[in-house]
């Protein structure tokens, strides 16, 4: 059986394979241009670029998964009680609004942010709770069927798709409509694939 540390790395992996898968597929990489293809050393500049961006994009992607999974571990560990972690998290999402200077963060995308971390602690706390020897068992065994499993994806697509509308009400021109729009149908695709093949018997 997985230790409480493993089974912490487990989930961050399957967050971050989430992240990338979706970053891949929102972020397509554009053709390699004449000059790239006569000067090699702009194509190694670009790619790394490129890589970097790709970087941050999944970072952000991870921005609330994080949180939530820190604060479940936590929570786990008997470090702090739910209200303790929930005020550090607000503290720290407060202090990123208090240094934008450039309008890209409000309080209606921070609320609806905390909004979607108390839903993912809730579920990051379930795994932590259950004995498995890896995240497909620690998956099937704190969900106990897809139906469930399914119920909860809901619900973080809602909380999610929340966060964006926040995001746009914000950003206002600004704001990237088709990206944002692609972020939620690939992180749904993207959900969906794992759980199709979790839960293969049930599909």
């Amino acid at each position: 059986m997985l230790s409480l540390d493993q089974k912490y790395e487990h989930i961050l992996s399957q967050e971050r394979r989430w992240a990338k898968r979706v970053s891949r597929a929102v972020l397509t990489p554009r053709p390699i241009g004449v000059w790239e293809v006569l000067i090699p050393v702009l194509l190694v500049f670009n790619h790394v670029r490129w890589k970097g961006a790709r970087e941050v994009f999944e970072k952000n992607l991870l921005f609330t998964k994080e949180l939530a999974l820190d604060a479940a571990m936590a929570l786990a560990k008997g470090d702090r009680k739910r209200d303790e972690v929930l005020t550090g998290i607000r503290e720290k999402t407060s202090s990123l609004l208090a240094s934008d200077s450039q309008g890209v963060y409000s309080e209606t995308i921070r609320n609806r942010q905390l909004e979607e971390i108390e839903l993912l602690i809730d579920h990051y706390r379930s795994l932590l709770r259950t004995e498995g020897n890896d995240y497909t068992s620690l998956l099937t065994r704190a969900y106990g069927g897809l139906d469930r499993y399914r119920a909860f994806l809901e619900k973080l697509r809602a909380a999610e798709k929340a966060v964006n509308f926040a995001a746009i009400e914000t950003l206002g021109t600004r704001a990237d409509r088709k990206m944002l729009s692609d972020i939620e149908r690939f992180s749904h695709q993207a959900r969906e694939a794992v759980a199709r093949e979790i839960f293969r018997d049930a599909w």
